[in-house]
């Protein structure tokens, strides 16, 4: 099955120079957007409260996250957990409470609601999470330029690495302007967001290597294009199907799984344009040709007298 036929003839890389643009111009707004803004750290990285409280009936999640708004915890997260009838609460800190009158303020809010347990998360846990999760990210990019070196060649391994940054650049720049909120989950999805669009890059990495080998009379631009074209329909089939998974994931797993929804949904949109014009751009310009990718001539010696 295909959306596009093999031998479409899109000019991608005729537009390279406006993507070009547009991508820093993203990337510009996003480091500004990150400094200017902050990222909305989550209870994982800044640490705080987490409370289980259970009903007697049917939890009502809106109505619950509407009375903690009106106690002046309006940042407080509100799942399901475990059942109908029992509630997780996440607070973060608050510097002019106690933490034994930041819990009786909680309960004096929540109205027939009986405590379970009680967590508190300290900020150091929370900043030892976000260094292992920014070392976790440098180490699987490190590991990443190595083996697209050695694999194919070492304008490959640059450009992806280059687009990879792209993607989760863009993706914290979206949640420092809107204010979401930045956890374990949203980590994770950023970490997923570098394989997947490192997947589809290699997969045109590979077909540029196989038509340098096929076809002599090109030009790295034109390979490129062509290479694009014809793994075009793979590529978008497996965007759009992931992307309608996660939709359905955004819409119907909980508050939970929002942070990490929105960064995969983020993350498929902005992969899939990287593969196609990032990556294959970049190393267009730097300098790609056929000779990278020929196999080397054996010298034969003559050992008749």
């Amino acid at each position: 099955m295909e959306f596009f036929k093999h031998n479409t003839k899109i000019d991608f890389m005729g537009a390279r120079n406006w993507t070009t643009l547009f991508s820093a111009i993203m990337l510009i707004g996003s480091v500004l957007a990150v400094i200017c803004y902050g990222i909305n750290w989550g209870l994982d990285f800044t640490g705080g409260m987490q409370l289980e409280v259970t009903y007697q009936q049917t939890a009502d999640l809106p109505q619950i996250r509407q009375q903690l708004a009106n106690a002046n915890f309006k940042e407080a997260v509100v799942q399901s957990y475990g059942s109908s009838e029992s509630v997780l609460i996440s607070i973060g800190p608050q510097k002019d409470l106690s933490a034994q009158q930041l819990r009786d303020k909680l309960l004096s809010a929540l109205p027939g609601a009986k405590l379970q347990r009680i967590e508190y998360v300290g900020p150091q846990v929370g900043e030892e999470l976000a260094t292992k999760g920014a070392f976790a990210l440098v180490v699987s990019m490190i590991g990443i330029l190595i083996y697209i070196a050695l694999r194919f060649e070492y304008r490959f391994a640059i450009s992806a690495i280059l687009a990879l940054v792209h993607d989760p650049l863009l993706i914290l720049g979206i949640f420092a302007i809107f204010h979401l909120e930045f956890n374990l989950p949203a980590l994770a999805a950023l970490l997923t967001v570098v394989g997947y669009s490192l997947n589809d890059t290699i997969v045109v990495f590979d077909r540029v290597r196989e038509n340098f080998r096929k076809i002599r009379k090109s030009s790295p631009l034109e390979i490129m294009n062509l290479s694009i074209n014809q793994t075009l329909s793979r590529t978008i089939m497996t965007s759009g199907l992931t992307l309608l998974v996660v939709i359905a994931l955004l819409a119907y797993g909980g508050e939970l799984l929002h942070s990490f929804s929105i960064a995969l949904i983020i993350g498929i949109l902005v992969g899939t344009y990287s593969s196609i014009y990032v990556a294959g751009a970049l190393a267009v310009a730097m300098g790609l040709n056929r000779a990278d990718f020929l196999p080397k001539a054996t010298k034969t010696t003559d050992e008749m007298p």
